[in-house]
């Protein structure tokens, strides 16, 4: 069966779902995904070149996970999942960092990603082993290196990538130290699914 997102409104609601193939086109609609950073002991952060057989941003660098969540899905359980199947990392928490962060990105052919977006932190002591259906290249760099590059734009990282940087930034100069926000801070799309148990019941 094809893999299904979520659809939102522009307030964050959920207003149906659709074939995740279908979905990304020059009038993509709004629909519910997550990045995530992945950063280890030493501040150092987890970061992905896109396989370059990918509809969208092919070949670019980026944060070290975005996807999407299954209908009813938690988006940390989508998080966890999804390391787990593009970087073979196993992990058992993801920290809720930007509850409401949207963004729209057109690439040069007019293919449009527009997404409400949670942001998530994880934190690994393992490495990285590229799914090749997802990821090209894996490196870690040191979040500081990494955050002002962004920031004076002379490193060159996916559209979504360069509008979280900022706010993350503003968590604080360490992202160890961030402090996770409050779940009922997501949106209602994400927030129904976040309440419901791992088990469905």
């Amino acid at each position: 069966m094809e893999e299904q997102v979520v659809l939102v409104d522009s307030a964050g609601n959920a207003i149906g779902t659709a074939p995740k193939t279908s979905v990304h086109g020059q009038e993509t609609p709004l629909h519910l995904a997550f990045s995530s950073y992945v950063f280890d002991q030493d501040s150092r952060v987890l970061l992905t070149r896109r396989a370059t057989h990918k509809l969208t941003w092919p070949g670019v660098w980026t944060n070290s996970c975005c996807g999407h969540p299954l209908p009813g899905e938690p988006l940390d359980h989508a998080v966890i999942r999804r390391l787990s199947y593009e970087l073979g990392l196993t992990v058992d928490r993801a920290d809720l960092m930007l509850p409401t962060f949207t963004y729209r990105a057109v690439m040069p052919n007019g293919i449009v990603e527009h997404e409400l977006c949670p942001v998530y932190r994880v934190m690994v002591d393992t490495s990285a082993t590229p799914n090749p259906d997802e990821v090209d290249e894996v490196r870690w760099m040191p979040w500081k290196e990494f955050a002002d590059g962004v920031l004076s734009t002379l490193l060159a990282i996916s559209p979504w990538c360069r509008e979280q940087v900022p706010l993350l930034n503003e968590l604080g100069t360490n992202p160890l130290d961030w402090r996770p926000a409050p779940l009922k801070d997501l949106p209602p799309a994400a927030l129904r699914s976040a309440a419901q148990p791992a088990n469905g019941q």
